[in-house]
């Protein structure tokens, strides 16, 4: 299973947006990594340099790699509706970022080892895909046997409540239900989806 497991710190500093989660070392060196990143006297990047850079964003937010991220964007240009904000309802949709968004896990990687690792059902039955796409009325629990795990337990202790709109939080159960696609107002990520389809609508 392809996945990114380069440098989290170094890439957060280079978008200057803590993308994998909370980062000490970013609000200690919030200014891009290399041995000039603190002078800013820099040359002006391009249109292109801009667009491919909003799209690395959203590729390393999400955890989805090229090909991957490619096929996500050919699907939303083939579904109705405004590709950008389709595009990042798709992203938004996928198994392990729910589970994130919900609480069970704190990040988007660990959301999705859980999954991997059969620890999440959906409507009862266990899925290890974390690109599955959910679907309005869909459950989202915790497998029986792995509700004790410390990770989840931790994670749903310290959660912080996601009031999202398009997300329902069972606690005594321990499931979440998918409600509907989010409108684009509700996706909390700051990401200009506009650049991402003019870059591959070159």
């Amino acid at each position: 299973m392809a996945r990114y497991t380069g440098p989290r710190s170094r890439i957060a500093r280079k978008f200057g947006d803590p993308i994998f989660g909370p980062d000490k070392y970013l609000e200690r060196k919030n200014f891009p990594p290399g041995q000039h990143g603190i002078n800013k006297k820099r040359k002006k990047t391009s249109e292109y340099g801009i667009q491919l850079r909003e799209k690395q964003k959203a590729k390393y937010t999400y955890g989805v790699l090229e090909r991957q991220f490619r096929n996500t964007f050919e699907k939303a240009s083939r579904s109705k509706g405004v590709t950008g904000e389709v595009l990042l309802q798709f992203l938004e949709a996928r198994l392990d970022n729910v589970v994130y968004r919900l609480g069970i896990a704190p990040t988007r990687a660990s959301a999705r080892q859980l999954v991997s690792h059969r620890h999440i059902t959906v409507n009862g039955n266990i899925v290890n895909i974390p690109s599955f796409q959910m679907k309005p009325g869909d459950i989202i629990g915790v497998r029986e046997k792995s509700k004790s795990l410390e990770t989840i337990i931790d994670a749903l202790t310290t959660r912080k409540g996601s009031k999202l709109a398009w997300l329902e939080w069972d606690e005594t159960q321990m499931a979440g239900k998918f409600m509907n696609l989010p409108q684009r107002s509700e996706i909390p990520e700051d990401i200009k989806e506009q650049l991402i389809v003019e870059l591959y609508s070159k």
